[in-house]
């Protein structure tokens, strides 16, 4: 079980790489979303590279931390299959859109090879209002729309 879990994040972190959907629309959110959303995912971002698995999973949705169990599955996991995510040398956050009714935070991420790519954060608003990671694509397309 735990393994068709690390596949199913796997894919969740790492998409087929492809450029970002026509059918994407500017997002409407009110800025403290905006702000809350861009919070989230610098935060996971910052932890990551503090190696904090306590934070880093914290941001994450319910269904992500369902998935891995704990903090140092996921960390691991992000660590050693995507080090674009876990050691960006460079973060440039892009616009707030909605795909297929998501709400999806644009970050363009510049490796620890160089080589850039867009990630799409997909994002979900908790009973409480906060905002979680719900995945994360990573596309070859280094556009970082509106």
């Amino acid at each position: 079980m735990r393994a068709l879990a690390v596949l199913l994040v796997s894919l969740l972190l790492a998409a087929p790489t492809a450029p970002a959907r026509a059918d994407e629309a500017t997002s409407t959110l009110a800025a403290p979303d905006r702000d809350a959303i861009h919070g989230v995912v610098q935060s996971q971002l910052d932890a990551f590279r503090a190696d904090d698995a306590g934070s880093a999973f914290s941001y994450a949705s319910p269904g992500i931390q369902g998935m891995f169990g704990d903090a140092a599955h996921f960390l691991a996991m992000v660590r050693s299959a995507y080090p674009m995510v876990y050691r960006p040398r460079a973060t440039t956050f892009g616009g707030l859109v909605d795909i297929d009714g998501s709400t999806v935070q644009k970050v363009r991420l510049v490796g620890p090879d160089g080589q850039a790519a867009l990630a799409l954060y997909y994002m979900e608003r908790e009973a409480d209002g906060t905002w979680k990671i719900d995945g994360c694509q990573l596309t070859e397309s280094d556009e970082v729309g509106a």
